[in-house]
């Protein structure tokens, strides 16, 4: 056996181990920091262009498309979606094997976690999309990335929320109760903010009232941060287990 600085001990340590609740806390403020920051900007710095409208009447608050498609928010804004989306893949993988874990003899259940795991890749994907190509880029490319995005995100909360509402009937975990009470009130939040943003900015566009794609604005960022609170809940599905990479035992020598 090699002994010294080469030897297996070190060979075989980890070389990276991260709790999944840091691992989490950090894939989620990624975004959420990103966002504010592109909002803060966009209202001090650019407030006349973020907030015009075709309609030419008062906007107090700019849309999310607004507010990431000027620079610097377009580059602070697709700096911290880059760099989120390789953990939330790794985490859509987690997911899906948590799920395959507890339904793999569950057909139903098991088609399920499948189909949450294809939106929880388009939801991410679309996210990227609409990311990386701005509204005054390619306004219906970045229109089909929104749309990828919030479906694929409902359906996944959806399919989500019914996958725990089956893990609480045959599990009793405290972490397990509270995850899947605050997925469901989320998901409801969510819908709510869904379809208020879409009452206004169809008011918006048909009678360009004052204030109203304000509203709008409004209603959309609580749709945003609330997806964002519906991933967080990974700190409670997860938080006992850690993020390790580390050589295979199949791989190693001695």
């Amino acid at each position: 056996m090699l002994q010294g600085p080469y030897g297996s001990l070190d060979r075989d340590r980890p070389l990276i181990r991260l709790p999944f609740t840091s691992f989490a806390v950090g894939t989620v403020l990624l975004p959420l920091t990103g966002l504010i920051a592109c909002l803060f900007i966009s209202l001090v710095y650019h407030f006349e262009d973020a907030t015009y409208t075709h309609c030419q009447v008062a906007n107090y608050l700019p849309s999310i498309s607004a507010a990431i498609s000027r620079v610097p928010e377009r580059y602070i804004w697709r700096c911290c979606i880059g760099l989120h989306s390789a953990p939330r893949y790794l985490v859509a993988a987690a997911y899906f094997n948590f799920y395959y874990g507890r339904f793999a003899k569950s057909l139903p259940e098991l088609l399920l976690s499948v189909l949450a795991l294809i939106c929880s890749l388009s939801e991410n994907t679309g996210l990227l999309l609409l990311t990386y190509v701005s509204s005054t880029e390619t306004y219906s490319i970045h229109k089909n990335g929104f749309i990828v995005f919030i479906a694929s995100s409902l359906l996944h909360m959806l399919i989500t929320c019914r996958l725990w509402q089956v893990i609480r009937r045959h599990y009793v975990n405290p972490e397990e109760i509270t995850s899947q009470r605050w997925k469901l009130r989320i998901f409801l939040f969510n819908v709510s903010c869904c379809l208020a943003a879409a009452y206004f900015y169809r008011r918006h566009n048909k009678f360009c009232e004052a204030g109203v794609y304000t509203l709008f604005a409004f209603f959309e960022y609580l749709v945003v941060f609330s997806n964002m609170a519906f991933h967080m809940t990974a700190f409670w599905d997860f938080g006992t287990k850690e993020v390790i990479v580390a050589t295979p035992p199949e791989d190693k020598r001695y």
